[in-house]
């Protein structure tokens, strides 16, 4: 590796984590583990999960401890030092709790409950800056989207939404956040606190709500195992905004792998640090032709 740090920043499900329906290449997670180990990379967890799921996931997959972690679809950011603590600097959340003029969520839930189609989800799911709903399957967010935000608007909240899918579930997810409030935003904020430029960044992703990063200034990889229309408005998107030469999209064969979840991850984080790719091998004790 070079001498200055690197931030690898991914998305968890589907991503890091192999909980899809596509196979994980057979030692991949082994591999990324080394890499994370090195001490110049810094790995920072950028995630729709609140911070309980966060660390079930570590535990139940055996991925490596972050050093940051970007919560809540963007809207919490923490810090985890060498012994595994957990702290959260108030700065990100105050900034963006403004959008929202002072309500919470359970205030904005009360202006959206008789649209049928939004069911809300659990309260651990919920936080200051996050209301999270369950969503039909087909249903056609970018219609309801106009109705929403007028609503929310009238009253003088700024938000933005956050249509996915959760595929293990067969559910659709929709997430309203401060309008400020996005994993592409939090993440510019901790390259911003931590003194990561874009060249020495790489955020790992699959699916929609990662693609306001994947078609941004920040080298992005999205991993093989994503879905096909996210492939290709990811990459319509970023022709659209001039970033097209900032995504990877994995294909595999990187070190004989499928380049699904962390085998795509390694895959593009190699093409923009090749460098990588010499210290995987020296690691394993071979040596790449």
């Amino acid at each position: 590796m070079s001498e200055s740090s690197l931030l690898i920043a991914t998305d968890l499900d589907r991503t890091l984590l192999p909980n899809g329906a596509e196979p994980e290449a057979a030692g991949s997670m082994a591999l990324f583990a080394r890499l994370a180990a090195l001490p110049a990379v810094n790995l920072a967890y950028v995630s729709g999960r609140h911070r309980e799921l966060v660390e079930d996931a570590i535990a139940e997959f055996g991925i490596p401890r972050p050093d940051f972690v970007i919560g809540d679809v963007g809207t919490s950011i923490y810090h985890v030092d060498r012994d595994g603590r957990w702290s959260q600097p108030t700065s990100w959340e105050d900034d963006i709790a403004g959008d929202w003029g002072g309500r919470d969520a359970t205030t904005l839930a009360k202006l959206l409950d008789d649209i049928e189609a939004l069911r809300l989800q659990p309260p651990d799911r919920q936080n200051r800056c996050k209301l999270s709903y369950f969503v039909p399957m087909g249903l056609p967010g970018r219609e309801l989207e106009p109705e929403i935000l007028e609503r929310l608007g009238a009253e003088g909240i700024a938000a933005r939404l956050v249509w996915s899918i959760d595929e293990p579930a067969a559910t659709g997810l929709l997430d309203i956040l401060p309008a400020r409030a996005s994993k592409l935003h939090a993440l510019e904020a901790l390259m911003l606190m931590e003194g990561f430029s874009p060249g020495h960044t790489v955020f790992c992703g699959d699916s929609g709500n990662d693609l306001e990063v994947l078609a941004s200034p920040v080298p992005a990889v999205l991993v093989g195992n994503a879905q096909a229309d996210v492939r290709e408005l990811a990459l319509r998107l970023a022709r659209q905004e001039g970033w097209e030469d900032r995504l990877y999209i994995a294909r595999g064969g990187y070190l004989g792998m499928n380049g699904n979840y962390s085998a795509g991850m390694l895959e593009g984080i190699a093409h923009y640090h090749p460098e990588v790719t010499d210290w995987l091998a020296a690691e394993s004790g071979t040596k790449e032709d």
